[in-house]
């Protein structure tokens, strides 16, 4: 029977030791062919041009050491075997490289020709094996996704048919009911509630889980997001008799994050909190800033409930994750919420985590990234540490025909959004994430680094291609201006951080005097314009 050629990948600097390890691969039992480089960066540039069968690899070279060596190798090829040939017999050594992905380690002078070829054979199966689990594993993840989400979507149907008749006999629409039916009911509503509320944490998991949870990030204040959670949170605390109090650091400065998201995040900590706080007890939404930590804002919710133990907290934030000693009424989800809020946060670039002690309360706290124009605008409008010569502030205005806008007006302005990002330059011009909450009207700035008369070629495309969107002109009209940025005189010594944080103050000095037209426009009437 013949057996296939093995191409071996050898990176070894040493010629005695290369010349030992062709020998015994030559004399083993299945045909080889061997390239050898003497480099780590030659082994990485030949792992580019072509695949091999396994790569034996001295850890010590003339341009890498020890276990970056295989390291670099593992992260350039994840998908080639990698067997160590080292000339150290050392064990811990052999078994961190093991946990980290070689497949085996061999030193150099107790290799056999036999000893080579089985290592080398098994280090191939190894890793047809693992590559068919990880496909594998990675193909029912997705055959669960999808049939989560379709049960999902299938239950969303009959349940929502349940609480409308529900609402109707409960608003006596059918009749007046007894007392007693009437207690049943909301029994009924609140269960349907629940369920809802399940359904919805498994589409959000699932959607974390198969990357396909989205944010939209904006420019938001961040103490209107904590009272709007509180506000729809204070009658649940009121009654369980849970206090509710809020403390916002004054300094805070505008964020960096979707709104919708964060909200998401806020009702599910703050919600939690109440539901594990006895009668009489307290919940504290905090906000501030970190000195240690300057780019980011950190939100709290503490509450006094009876604490998290060790076990638990190393778990909590998993998914599905139950605490086994919440024994009373407060398990009434599917362990969902402080995944999701994981993942949410996550997405933001941020952090998440919990301190606490049993019979001492707890602490949730997370980070959210400050808005910063400046670090959004450097790479676009600087260029060979230079500012390029001149910008324009291009402002789109999405204006809804109706109200309420006809169909999803958040996805009409969200599929406009996208085309306008695919209307620029990436390394030239920058579309600024909208500012404040989603409302009925959208404006949409884009900083060109271009000026006035050549900025007429964007406008046309970006008008181009929101004409060809389905039914656009059916539910807003759409009006598109430019205005010249002036760039602020700079110092011939002045550093270009500098410089670019000046353009960032002209531009939010721009748009925040746009917005407060438009405002005064809203309250006055037309006639404000004239």
């Amino acid at each position: 029977m013949d057996h296939p050629t093995t191409n071996v990948l050898l990176i070894e600097d040493n010629p005695g030791d290369a010349d030992l390890v062709r020998l015994r691969l030559v004399e083993g039992n299945s045909p080889v062919h061997v390239n050898c480089v003497n480099r780590l960066s030659d082994g990485l540039a030949s792992l580019s041009k072509e695949t091999p069968s396994v790569v034996l690899l001295d850890l010590n070279l003339p341009d890498s050491h020890g276990a970056e060596t295989f390291r670099r190798v593992i992260d350039h090829a994840p998908n080639v075997p990698v067997v160590v040939l080292s000339g150290q017999d050392d064990e811990a050594l052999a078994t961190k490289a093991v946990h980290q992905g070689v497949q085996d380690y061999l030193v150099k002078g107790n290799i056999s020709s036999k000893h080579l070829d089985r290592a080398i054979r098994y280090a191939v199966e190894r890793q047809g094996l693992l590559r068919a689990l990880e496909i594998t594993q990675k193909q029912q993840l997705e055959f669960k996704n999808q049939f989560l989400s379709h049960v999902s979507h299938e239950l969303r149907t009959p349940l929502t048919c349940i609480h409308q008749y529900v609402t109707l006999l409960l608003d006596g629409l059918a009749g007046a009911m007894a007392p007693e039916q009437s207690d049943h009911l909301k029994t009924v509503l609140k269960s349907v509630n629940q369920l809802h509320a399940m359904i919805r944490d498994l589409l959000e998991a699932t959607r974390a889980e198969s990357g396909k949870l989205r944010i939209e990030p904006r420019c938001i204040a961040l103490a209107d997001l904590v009272q709007q959670a509180i506000a729809m949170l204070r009658p649940t605390a009121d009654d369980r008799k849970v206090g509710l109090e809020i403390g916002l650091d004054q300094r805070l400065p505008l964020v960096h994050a979707d709104p919708d998201r964060v909200l998401e995040v806020l009702i599910n900590l703050v919600d939690n909190a109440i539901k594990f706080t006895p009668a009489e007890g307290s919940v504290m939404v905090q906000a501030s800033m970190v000195e240690a930590d300057p780019d980011f804002v950190y939100i709290s919710v503490s509450d006094t409930g009876r604490g998290i133990g060790p076990e638990a907290k190393a778990l909590i934030f998993e998914r599905l994750y139950q605490d086994p000693d919440s024994v009373d009424n407060n398990r009434s989800g599917l362990g969902l919420g402080l995944f999701i809020c994981r993942e949410i946060v996550r997405l933001h670039q941020g952090r998440i985590w919990v301190s606490s002690e049993l019979g001492q309360g707890s602490t949730f706290s997370f980070t959210l990234p400050i808005y910063s124009l400046a670090k959004l605008l450097a790479p676009v409008i600087s260029h060979e540490d230079h500012l390029r010569p001149s910008f324009v502030l291009v402002r789109v205005e999405l204006a809804p025909l109706s109200n309420p806008p006809r169909g999803n007006w958040k996805d009409t302005w969200q599929q406009c959004l996208e085309i306008l990002r695919r209307c620029v330059y990436l390394d030239k011009d920058l579309v600024l994430p909208p500012m404040g909450t989603s409302g009925t009207a959208e404006t949409i700035f884009i900083v060109a680094s271009t000026d006035l008369q050549r900025s007429g070629i964007m406008t046309t495309r970006i008008r181009e291609q929101l004409d060809r969107v389905t039914d656009l002109k059916t539910k807003c009209t759409v009006t598109i201006t430019t205005l010249p940025v002036e760039l602020p005189s700079a110092g011939p010594d002045e550093s270009l951080d500098r410089q670019v944080q000046a353009v960032a103050d002209r531009l939010t000095q721009m748009i925040l005097a746009t917005r407060e037209r438009k405002r005064q426009h809203a309250v006055k009437g037309p006639e404000a314009s004239n």
